[in-house]
């Protein structure tokens, strides 16, 4: 069983003993006025696998709310229905309309602000994968990153933006990626570009996100575009601000990692001022983020991340920050298996949510999270626990728990025979029925075939083969 260390020294207010007299008031007087130093808390929706129904988000947004979230954002990838020359981005089951204005009524009648997340440059995998798009990748064999030196490649990005911004008209921020552009300047056209003396890396990267966001801002004056900032990160003070990027974007800076330096998000929130940069953003995460093909969500990893980014926010330019966003990813890329479904990850997220509410997580923030989840004892050291709640999807999180345990082990050590196969198969009907309430078929299908078919069939070969060996000695 995995036990991380403890949390005994998780709380925020172990920080204050390394402050002056000064800071100390000072932020003892923030915590009286204000909860949280985070403005907006806003809980990330990775729709790129297994893209919870409408009716699960109904049921899910309320409780959202009560922990502490005061917006969504909602990175649609191929959920969005896109019509026209873009209606083959259309996942199998993609949201409808419909369903999208459904969404954004839930949200706002749960006092959820959506921002959306459209990829406008890495992580074109779900666009780039096509046929029809395919001349427009940066290198011919790699779906991940756009062309940026082709025309079309902006009227392509351009034509995916103006389509999400007609359902989402009022919103004051719209995310446009730009993460994790890989294979960039490798490209036939990028090398030929670079061969010119004026040319660099640095002036590729930023002409892309230039032109995505001042194509947002020309054409919706209202709404501030954001891009995730590790492709800024090691771009120099002096490039960044004379780029002019300063004045079209505000930089997310993200990391997910248990024991982030805090001092060097301080000093990279204070070079994104000096760049000129008015406000930025943070990202935490809640689930998906320790394994690729992660089941069970470990809840100690996440609330240190989160509890690191309460001390950044403490000691960087509080006057710059928007908020924070606690992301939830589905899948590492549009290619990759499924890690946590969202029902996992509830109660981290329900940790997370209440950890920056209250400055940290003590006993009394446990006993507020375990009412909002209706779970008697709520274990973060470990993933087991004597309950699972009543929260919704706690059957599945239940369910997935008990697979992830003992299917395996059980089979592997085949205490017993047919009985057992019964078993299992009960179970993970039981499972499937519960999956389908919250998930489309292809999404359960999918987290099936990864996560029990194979261990069953094992199981079913290792019966007959056991049962064809028994009638040969007869």
């Amino acid at each position: 069983m995995f036990h991380p260390p403890d949390l005994g020294s998780f709380s925020l207010w172990a920080h204050i003993r390394d402050l002056d007299d000064k800071k100390k008031k000072a932020l003892i007087n923030a915590r009286m006025s204000s909860s949280s130093p985070f403005r907006m808390q806003l809980v990330h929706l990775d729709l790129k696998g297994a893209p919870p129904k409408v009716l699960y988000l109904a049921e899910i947004f309320p409780l959202f709310h009560a922990l502490g979230a005061n917006g969504i954002l909602i990175e649609y990838e191929d959920m969005f229905p896109y019509e026209g020359p873009l209606h083959l981005l259309k996942a199998r089951h993609a949201y409808s309309p419909t369903e999208i204005k459904e969404i954004l009524h839930l949200a706002k009648l749960h006092e959820l602000e959506v921002i959306p997340l459209v990829q406008t440059f890495g992580h074109m995998e779900f666009v780039l994968k096509h046929k029809q798009f395919s001349h427009l990748r940066e290198v011919e064999l790699f779906p991940n990153a756009l062309n940026p030196h082709k025309e079309e490649s902006l009227a392509l990005v351009s034509t995916m933006i103006s389509q999400v911004m007609e359902l989402h008209r009022g919103v004051r921020w719209f995310h446009i990626g730009c993460d994790e552009v890989y294979y960039l300047g490798e490209g036939e056209m990028s090398k030929k570009w670079l061969q010119q003396e004026q040319n660099n890396m640095v002036k590729l990267c930023l002409s892309q996100m230039k032109a995505v966001a001042s194509h947002v801002v020309i054409h919706h004056p209202n709404v501030k575009p954001i891009v995730w900032d590790d492709m800024l990160r090691g771009i120099s003070e002096e490039c960044l601000t004379e780029s002019g990027i300063a004045q079209l974007v505000e930089p997310m800076i993200w990391d997910y990692v248990e024991d982030m330096d805090v001092h060097a998000k301080v000093l990279l929130m204070d070079k994104y001022r000096k760049c000129g940069f008015p406000k930025l953003w943070v990202a935490s995460a809640f689930k998906g983020a320790t394994g690729v093909n992660q089941s069970l969500t470990v809840i100690s990893h996440h609330l240190k991340n989160n509890i690191q980014w309460l001390k950044v926010a403490d000691s960087g330019p509080a006057e710059m920050l928007q908020g924070i966003v606690l992301t939830g990813w589905q899948r590492y890329d549009h290619f990759s298996v499924l890690c946590e479904l969202l029902p996992m990850g509830i109660p981290s997220l329900a940790v997370c949510l209440q950890a920056l509410k209250n400055g940290g997580y003590t006993d009394h923030v446990k006993k507020i999270v375990e009412k909002y989840l209706g779970m008697s004892d709520l274990e973060i050291n470990s993933f087991m626990s004597e309950n699972f709640g009543t929260f919704p999807g706690s059957d599945v999180f239940a369910l997935i728990t008990q697979v992830s345990f003992h299917l395996r082990h059980s089979v592997d050590e085949l205490l017993e025979r047919n009985s057992l196969l019964t078993r299992w198969n009960a179970v993970i009907q039981e499972l499937q029925a519960a999956l389908e309430r919250i998930f489309y078929p292809d999404a359960v299908e999918e987290w099936l075939e990864e996560n029990t078919h194979p261990t069953i069939q094992k199981l079913q070969q290792l019966l007959q083969d056991l049962d064809a060996a028994i009638a040969a000695q007869s």
